[in-house]
């Protein structure tokens, strides 16, 4: 689990990202998952949107993408979704 002060720290080094992934009227499948995973083997930190034609419940969604990739959910704000997984062979971020 993550401590308050590294969400705070994540949320500050994902504010510039731009969304990789969006959640549309389909909701989350499982190829969205596999893909989310290899993205945050890559970057450690990603940020994916939800579209207006969703359906889901936008804490839904990030629980279910969290669970899917085993990653940790630093923020739902507005209809983003910052994710967080430390990677296995691309560590670049170091958490206070």
């Amino acid at each position: 689990m993550l401590t308050g002060k590294q969400k705070r720290f994540l949320r500050a080094e994902a504010h510039h990202l731009k969304p990789i992934f969006q959640v549309g009227k389909t909701g989350v499948n499982e190829n969205m998952i596999i893909q989310i995973n290899e993205a945050l083997e890559k970057r450690e930190l990603i940020k994916i949107s939800i579209l207006q034609n969703c359906m889901e419940d936008k804490d839904t969604i990030a629980e279910e993408l969290a669970e899917g990739t085993q990653a940790e959910i630093v923020q739902v704000i507005g209809n983003n979704i910052i994710l967080y997984k430390e990677s296995k062979e691309n560590k670049t971020i170091q958490l206070p």
